[in-house]
């Protein structure tokens, strides 16, 4: 099917501004076909009609002014022994970066990849396969023209967890990320994220876990408000693999948090989990897809909004059980809490089922504070303001819950009180 005359304009447009970067040739020619064939994301494209990706779309990028108050803050996981890697407007910076020798882990840029067959093999495999059934152009046009970026494999037990961190200085800069990461058999890593990559930036994450391995992801984002992200992860997991993702967002004029997950062994676990806070012109979109095939797998879908002042938070998500995919356990929530009436939640929870001996839930709400609760609180002597983000932080707990270490989840705690404190909820 040839891509309509006005988004292949866009298409030829946006391309046009962009350069293929040497290495990866292949699977970046590959990419690059596939986005020619798709065209740019547009508003009546199925998963993308609650977001508008014009601006993501977009040839020049769009201005986002650097909040001081963000840079003061403390950086995300102080507290927490890790190796830094660094990245500023989307560009390794050596200087601030650790020392990249950690037991157990191979860790590599992206432009150093050429004798990495691993590396090799895995980039754009995932992404590729992501695009069915449903497509993804900007995360075809991230392989195709990603710049930057950093290659993990995990050979046994990380001895401490691996944190990237995003910086930027520059109000326009536009920045494409492409991680790939490989967890051999057996093998355990913790990966952090924090802080704002660029003004714009779209990211890919390839993460292959294989037989018995654990992946564990947290991130964190929003120190701005005004850049515009947008994030892929596409992770494969083998038998009796497990793969753990939560991500905190608090400010962002648009964020969208795309996962992709295949279940393609027995007895594998993939759990995906989010908290989100947004005051104002806050557009936070998490889209996720989790197809299981294996035999006995499990997984788990937790997000939950606290939206004001005109916030907008949407949800989509999807569970595909394919036949023979028997003792499946699928489980899916998104709540969002609206904290005053001009806030909206948008959710289109769905579940695919081929198989018959399953147990599949899904469910979606969005409500006001319990006035009952409240008023509790406040007849016990609590301050409203202090009454209420207790009630807020009980919401967002069974999101915090899928973190499995309590130091990383005591961070998140205090980002979210301190998020509630400056904001009056």
């Amino acid at each position: 099917m040839s891509v309509a005359r006005p988004k292949q304009d866009a298409l030829d447009a946006r391309l046009a501004s962009l350069v293929v970067p040497d290495g990866f040739d292949p699977a970046r020619a590959s990419a690059l076909a596939r986005v020619r064939a798709m065209g740019l994301p547009g508003r009546r494209d199925e998963y993308w009609r609650y977001t508008d990706p014009a601006d993501l779309n977009a040839v020049a990028t769009p201005y986002a002014a650097r909040s001081a108050d963000a840079e003061n803050e403390p950086a995300p996981f102080g507290g927490i022994d890790q190796l830094k890697i660094v990245f500023v407007d989307g560009v390794f910076d050596a200087e601030a970066s650790d020392d990249l020798t950690l037991s157990g882990v191979e860790i590599a840029r992206l432009s150093e990849a050429v004798d990495m067959s691993w590396a090799q093999d895995l980039y754009g495999s995932l992404e590729a396969r992501g695009q069915t059934p449903v497509q993804r152009p900007l995360a075809a046009i991230n392989t195709a023209f990603a710049t930057d970026g950093v290659l993990i494999r995990v050979t046994g037990q990380a001895a401490r967890p691996v944190s990237i961190v995003y910086t930027r200085n520059s109000e326009t800069s536009d920045a494409m990320l492409h991680h790939c990461i490989h967890l051999d058999a057996g093998a355990e890593l913790t990966l952090l994220e924090s802080g704002t990559v660029a003004a714009r930036s779209c990211s890919v994450m390839e993460v292959e876990v294989s037989a018995g391995a654990r992946f564990h992801h947290i991130r964190t984002q929003g120190r701005d408000h005004d850049p515009r992200t947008l994030t892929h992860i596409f992770a494969r997991l083998a038998s009796g693999a497990m793969f753990k993702s939560f991500t905190m967002t608090a400010n962002g004029i648009l964020t969208r948090n795309e996962a992709v997950l295949e279940l393609v062994g027995d007895d594998a676990v993939a759990h995906l989990a989010g908290a989100a806070l947004g005051d104002g012109a806050f557009h936070h979109d998490d889209t996720v897809f989790v197809t299981h095939q294996g035999l006995r797998c499990e997984s788990r879908q937790v997000f939950k909004k606290v939206l004001k002042n005109g916030a907008v938070g949407v949800f989509q998500g999807k569970i595909l059980v394919k036949p023979g995919a028997q003792k499946t356990d699928g489980y899916q929530i998104s709540q969002a809490l609206l904290l005053d009436d001009d806030s909206q939640f948008l959710a289109k929870p769905e579940l695919e089922i081929y198989a018959d001996d399953v147990k599949c839930s899904h469910g979606s709400t969005s409500g006001a504070i319990d006035e009952t609760a409240l008023f509790y609180l406040r007849s016990r002597g609590v301050s409203l303001k202090a009454a209420q983000a207790l009630l807020v932080l009980a919401f967002l707990a069974e999101a915090i819950s899928e973190i499995a270490d309590e130091a990383l989840a005591e961070d998140i705690r205090s980002r979210l009180e301190s998020w509630l404190a400056g904001h009056g909820a």
